[in-house]
């Protein structure tokens, strides 16, 4: 039974897909993906520019405390007017919470009013699983010679109460900051909390 379990776990790590962890100061893990108007994307086309990728779901009520109280919408105004592009990433398998379709991201990012550049497709997971991205939201920041600089949480206080904005320490205005100084980022990596990200199967 032992070899066999040993056996099992041994197929298991060959069968599981590879991907290289995202290691701060680093190359960020490049990607292809669709947006929400049928267009490939790649991170590689916006080398020379320092992008945020914002994992979401609009079904997760810790996305829905930064997005109904405007906070996510005015940090993406913010930076997006300074230059940076910013990324919103969805990585809802189909039939889970927060799946949406071209059509859909569209109709949800015109209500919702966000100001990002892109919303980007990912429903087989691949590039979420390519960033370890666990939660929604998860942030990260890529600078201009493509290295990552920051992967964490939005902010200090993690919970889905609209009232804990009040106070809260943005790591990502923070992030950027540092980086449009061209200091190294004082907190590059931090905790990231909200909903899990609905993968599907990993096959």
């Amino acid at each position: 039974m032992t070899r066999f379990l040993v056996a099992l776990a041994a197929a298991s790590a060959i069968a599981a897909p590879a991907f290289a962890a995202p290691v701060l100061g680093q190359p960020a893990p490049a990607f292809q993906a669709v947006d929400a108007s049928g267009k490939t994307r790649s991170l590689s086309e916006f080398k020379g520019k320092t992008v945020v990728l914002e994992w979401t779901n609009n079904g997760c009520p810790y996305v829905q405390k930064h997005y109904n109280s405007g906070n996510m919408q005015g940090l993406q105004t913010r930076a997006t007017k300074d230059g940076v592009v910013w990324l919103t990433l969805i990585s809802s398998a189909p039939g889970m919470q927060g799946y949406l379709t071209g059509p859909q991201a569209r109709q949800w990012k015109a209500e919702e009013k966000a100001a990002s550049t892109d919303v980007l497709l990912d429903p087989k997971g691949t590039v979420g699983r390519a960033y370890e991205a666990k939660t929604t939201p998860h942030m990260y920041i890529v600078d201009k010679t493509g290295k990552l600089v920051y992967m964490g949480g939005i902010d200090d206080k993690a919970s889905s109460d609209p009232d804990s904005l009040k106070g809260a320490k943005n790591y990502v205005t923070a992030a950027l900051a540092d980086v449009k100084a061209g200091r190294a980022v004082a907190q590059a990596a931090t905790q990231p909390y909200g909903c899990s990200v609905k993968y599907g199967s990993a096959g």
